[in-house]
């Protein structure tokens, strides 16, 4: 009797710091912050300002792991697939709303198998054209692309990308024609934009901010909703067409069913680093506004561009196969 007490004793005892393991506070490991792109790209750029930040306020380190391939695809169905335990997230790009209503084969339901926590910045776009084209302001522009019989040849980063989307929201709302080339990402257009060999282009402002500001491109406006301090000097587009906004964003994700507080003291967290001085003024640097909020802010977010940006896309015909 005495060796089966103290059998039960001890296994007790076991139990017991098995559940002060499992009760540790989060988190008690590495956490790995996916990045669906390669290095050097918007959402790569982000992930890497917060991770140190986050790494200091939490304890354990924050990794970032790039797993591009597939406009983003990959790497975020390795995360809808992974254990909603706050041990693996991704950071997305805008494309994540995109994706699936321009591509066939999508595995993952981008609004039921991810956990929203926070939006993390919004860019706007800057609407700039080759001087070549004898225009200074946006009225100009629509004037010429109305009364010439050719139409006015743009720039995009690629069959799938915001600056394609947005585009084809400016020729449905100014009721204009666009011829459209499409290059394997933002850099290679806009060399090709400088050099004279497209006209026109909507894109991330961090990309031709300084062509505008040297005179080799003409900035015509800017898609954020109001004047944004990324370029001051830039009137928005929806000065001249109403309603009109397109802005690159990056967002953090968790698997759907992370538990809720986990959700909350990552979005708690991740605003602490987003409001430092420092980082806000590099993202500035990037052509970035911080734009934390809560997971119902970003819920809210999602549903509204996933309504503009799919509309656009079944209206346009959109493909990117």
């Amino acid at each position: 009797m005495k060796s089966f007490a103290l059998y039960a004793l001890v296994c007790g005892l076991s139990l017991a710091c098995c559940g002060v393991a499992d009760a540790q506070p989060y988190p008690n490991r590495p956490v790995r912050l996916m990045v669906p792109s390669s290095p050097g790209g918007a959402t790569d750029v982000v992930a890497r300002l917060l991770a140190p930040a986050l790494t200091d306020a939490l304890g354990k380190p924050f990794v970032v792991d790039n797993r591009a391939g597939a406009n983003g695809i990959i790497g975020t169905d390795t995360v809808a697939r992974s254990a909603p335990d706050g041990y693996t997230l991704v950071v997305v790009f805008d494309s994540f709303v995109t994706t699936p209503y321009v591509f066939k084969s999508v595995p993952y339901d981008y609004r039921k198998d991810f956990a929203p926590i926070t939006l993390l910045v919004r860019g706007p776009q800057l609407f700039v054209v080759h001087p070549k084209l004898a225009v200074k302001t946006l009225g100009d522009f629509l004037a010429l692309a109305r009364s010439r019989p050719a139409p006015v040849v743009f720039a995009t980063a690629g069959a799938a990308s915001s600056s394609r989307f947005s585009v084809e929201l400016l020729k449905s709302m100014a009721g204009i024609q666009a011829n459209l080339v499409f290059y394997k990402g933002g850099g290679p257009a806009v060399t090709e934009l400088v050099g004279g060999h497209v006209e026109a282009m909507i894109v991330s402002a961090s990309l031709v901010l300084a062509h505008a500001k040297a005179g080799r491109l003409i900035a015509l406006g800017v898609s954020s909703k109001n004047r944004s301090a990324v370029a001051p000097g830039v009137p928005p587009i929806a000065e001249s067409l109403p309603g009109f906004e397109a802005q690159g964003w990056v967002a953090m994700f968790a698997p759907a069913a992370t538990p809720r507080d986990i959700v909350r003291r990552l979005n708690a967290e991740v605003g602490k680093a987003l409001s430092a001085p420092e980082v806000k003024e590099r993202l500035l640097q990037l052509g970035f506004e911080s734009a934390a909020g809560s997971p119902e802010d970003l819920a809210k977010w999602v549903r509204d561009e996933t309504a503009k940006w799919s509309k656009v896309i079944r209206e346009q015909g959109i493909t990117a196969e």
